[in-house]
């Protein structure tokens, strides 16, 4: 009797353990990635001036920019001048003005470029009105970021250049220094390019400012001023796709009565997989299906015989 009222049990068991494998609902799961557009800023001017004036032994930063643009969104500005208010003894002070001055820059999930463009420029600092901090001819910088490729940076000073009413010639291999006794000093540098495997930047003319006028109730102007920056991003593509574990083979374990399947496989030779995980389906599920059903009968006799023997 103890033996008959053991078993039953467990033939129940087995019985809702094989229902249960079969029944298991196959479960999905679908990779994806964003992309992400690249980007890119231009400028024609950007200067970082400390200012100290005289009557109040005080230092006022200046910072401005002439044509700053950036992207995705496509933009394009053409300016060609820009002032700063309050240091000249209340009156604005014209730091550049030039006959060209453009800044474009444009981004995409393909491509991010940038490019400023600057011809026959004067930059001016406060407190030398009739003397300009330099002068250009033309200067031009371009930056190229696209998806897949190696970025890519260029600038160029083309024509002659001023400093401080001197005609200057710049070298690649360092500053070009020019002193003027009364009036200060500039370091000029060719600030060239730079690249990494997703970014491009170039600037044609990086200025380094110390001037003491003592003219205009300005006793020193220290700084930096750039002319013709492009910077740029790389487009970064769909992020990789989860891998299926499709090398594993499945493990199928005894059922604890839980009925859950722990068999996992990719889908093989599905045409619209690419993407695609499945969960509870392989190459042996036709054999664990036919040992679960032969385990469904067995419980079932086993309970008919059981009954059978109670009745006699």
């Amino acid at each position: 009797m103890n033996s008959h009222t053991f078993r039953m049990p467990v033939a129940a068991l087995l019985a809702t353990g094989a229902v249960a494998l079969l029944a298991a609902p196959p479960a999905f799961a679908t990779g994806g990635g964003a992309v992400r557009e690249g980007r890119s800023s231009a400028v024609v001017l950007r200067a970082a001036l400390d200012v100290s004036l005289l009557n109040k032994a005080v230092h006022i930063p200046l910072k401005t920019t002439l044509n700053e643009v950036s992207a995705p969104a496509s933009a394009e500005k053409t300016a060609l001048t820009v002032t700063l208010d309050g240091v000249e003894q209340g009156r604005p002070v014209s730091v550049l003005r030039a006959d060209v001055a453009t800044s474009r820059a444009s981004a995409d999930k393909n491509r991010a470029e940038a490019e400023a463009n600057l011809a026959r420029a004067r930059v001016h600092v406060p407190g030398l009105p009739g003397l300009s901090l330099v002068e250009v001819e033309k200067v031009t910088s371009k930056a190229v970021c696209e998806a897949g490729r190696k970025p890519v940076a260029t600038s160029n000073v083309l024509g002659s250049v001023t400093a401080l009413g001197k005609k200057v010639t710049l070298s690649a291999g360092g500053p070009t220094r020019v002193e003027v006794p009364g009036v200060g000093l500039v370091s000029l540098e060719l600030s060239g390019t730079e690249t990494t495997s997703t970014t491009a930047a170039a600037a044609a003319l990086r200025l380094k400012v110390s001037v003491n006028p003592l003219d205009l109730n300005v006793a020193r102007v220290e700084g930096e001023i750039v002319l013709a920056e492009a910077r740029c991003e790389s487009p970064a593509g769909p992020a990789p796709t989860p891998a299926a574990t499709s090398a594993a083979k499945p493990d199928v374990k005894p059922q604890t009565g839980t009925g859950t399947g722990t068999a996992v496989q990719t889908a093989a030779g599905s045409t619209s997989g690419a993407n695609l995980a499945e969960t509870g389906g392989s190459s042996k599920t036709p054999y664990v299906a036919g040992g679960a059903l032969l385990l469904l009968v067995a419980g079932a006799g086993a309970m008919v015989i059981t009954r059978r023997r109670r009745a006699s």
